[in-house]
């Protein structure tokens, strides 16, 4: 190897030692990326004209781009430099912070992650918590732009300010008084509200709260050292925490939409807006029957995550309760388990979810049954590879010395030692699901065609390709968006949760 080779992997070593510049990095490639997508939206192509509101948008997001490469290559040089980031670098975070007003969550997370020196994964978990509240009040905020809103929305709006501002206190508070190996007793006091905010559907408030009181109750303690450096691993990897902010994001504000957003503008015909172009008041304009597509895309996202969810845990419980009992039993048992699992596995899952869906009907039910069936040998397969390799282990030995039941043995001992590649598995394959049910519909195979669903929405949306293109435009990016998310948090619970990283 070269002296070149050798100091260049040096350099690159030293750079992602830092978590701020992998995270400033990922942002102005990612804003740069918006830019250009705003820039070359603010032309109508059609009516060859300027569209003056998305021209000044991809301005302001190209002024915080360049700042963000200016910051990324002082942290460059600081860190290769000096060895650390500088204090005036780090006071530059102050002026990205404002990039929110965009809704540039990218650059954000960035400038947070760069104020903060030491940053323990609550704080992380708190900036994230309070994005998704923010990013959840201004989306329910363009329903004001509509001729009318739900009746709850006002008070359901004063509920998720008065929300946001206490999740705004509880950051500085974890800013200020949670470190990496401990945290203030009193701040359980902060933990509980957090966790019946996240009634709201904010799964990180739900996270924060349960590790502040993790780690309070732990404080000192060696043995949950282990949990915290995987929380840690999964805080720092950028493209995990973007990705599982997507998903969280969508989550709340399926479930706020119940309170903010009408869903009789998504489903009832409205012949005074048929195929209206963009505007504030239908974000992603309307389609053939008039119905606002950001209004339907909103509801549609509760049928993609629920049958996402909801068809990978049906054989994730199943499959891993088989495939436990075959790994553990051996012999006999493992074969019988094993070979109704191969007859069931060797049909490809797409037919027997088109097979199913044939003979009982087309609708959501179906649907999970039909995509939750074909996924059971999968599943079983890696459950009983992880049994075989964990009932080696001395502790499996011990308890069957002390005359512990095999039952309590596989579920007590084994399982829960067996659990992460399931759940990195699990994660990486929700995606499939929504791709699955997303498919389905489309080919009227899936979903009722009067439900709001994104592929239901998607085949509506491809008749229009030449004229309308944004009718199948839009809700194609949600699915491509989500499905990454999901591929984003599984690599990076993979990369977390791997022994090899310790």
């Amino acid at each position: 190897m070269t002296k070149l080779s050798v100091s260049k992997h040096e350099t690159q070593h030293k750079l992602k030692s830092f978590q701020e510049y992998s995270q400033a990095s990922f942002a102005w490639i990612i804003s740069s990326v918006l830019s250009v997508i705003l820039f070359i939206n603010s032309y109508d192509f059609t009516s060859k004209t300027m569209k003056p509101y998305v021209l000044a948008a991809s301005v302001i997001y190209a002024a915080f781009t360049l700042l963000q490469l200016i910051i990324t290559a002082k942290i460059r040089r600081d860190i290769l430099v000096h060895g650390h980031i500088k204090n005036s670098t780090r006071a530059l975070g102050y002026i990205q912070i404002l990039s929110i007003l965009t809704g540039n969550v990218f650059i954000v997370t960035s400038a947070c992650s760069l104020i903060k020196k030491d940053k323990p994964p609550e704080y992380t978990i708190a900036v994230y918590m309070l994005l998704t509240q923010l990013f959840v009040i201004a989306v329910s905020e363009i329903n004001l732009f509509k001729p009318y809103v739900a009746d709850t929305f006002p008070l359901a709006m004063l509920i998720l300010l008065a929300i946001a501002l206490f999740q705004f206190v509880t950051l500085l508070l974890v800013s200020k008084y949670v470190k990496r190996n401990n945290a203030r007793p009193w701040l359980s006091i902060a933990a509980f509200p957090l966790i019946f905010t996240s009634l709201t559907g904010n799964v990180f408030a739900l996270l924060l709260g349960l590790t502040l009181l993790t780690k309070i109750r732990n404080n000192g303690n060696p043995a949950a050292a282990k949990w915290e450096e995987v929380w840690e691993r999964l805080t720092k990897n950028t493209t995990a925490m973007s990705g599982l902010f997507f998903i969280i994001f969508l989550f709340s504000i399926s479930i706020c939409s119940f309170f903010t957003f009408d869903y009789s503008v998504a489903i009832e015909n409205n012949y005074g807006a048929i195929l209206q172009s963009p505007s504030l008041a239908y974000p992603f304009g309307t389609d053939n029957f008039g119905r606002c597509l950001f209004s339907r895309i909103i509801f549609g996202a509760r049928i993609s995550l629920i049958v996402g969810f909801i068809s990978t845990a049906i054989p994730v419980v199943i499959g891993g309760t088989l495939g436990a009992i075959s790994g553990f039993y051996g012999r006999r048992t493992d074969n019988i388990i094993m070979r109704m699992l191969d007859i069931l596995y060797a049909i490809p899952g797409i037919l027997l979810a088109i097979a199913i869906i044939a003979a009982f009907g087309a609708n959501t039910v179906n649907l999970i049954l039909a995509l939750s069936i074909g996924s059971i040998p999968t599943y079983a397969r890696t459950m009983r590879a992880n049994v075989l390799l964990v009932s080696t282990f001395e502790f499996v030995d011990a308890a069957r010395a002390f005359g512990a039941r095999n039952s309590s043995i596989i579920f007590k001992h084994i399982v829960p030692n067996s659990l992460a590649p399931m759940i990195i598995k699990s994660t990486l394959t929700i995606g499939g699901a929504v791709i699955s049910t997303s498919s389905l519909s489309y080919l009227g195979l899936g979903v009722e065609p009067h439900i709001p669903e994104w592929g239901n929405i998607l085949k509506l949306g491809s008749a229009y390709l030449e004229s309308h293109s944004y009718l199948a435009i839009y809700p194609g990016l949600a699915i491509m968006a989500l499905v990454l998310s999901f591929n984003f948090l599984g690599d990076g619970l993979r990369d977390a949760l791997d022994p090899k990283m310790d």
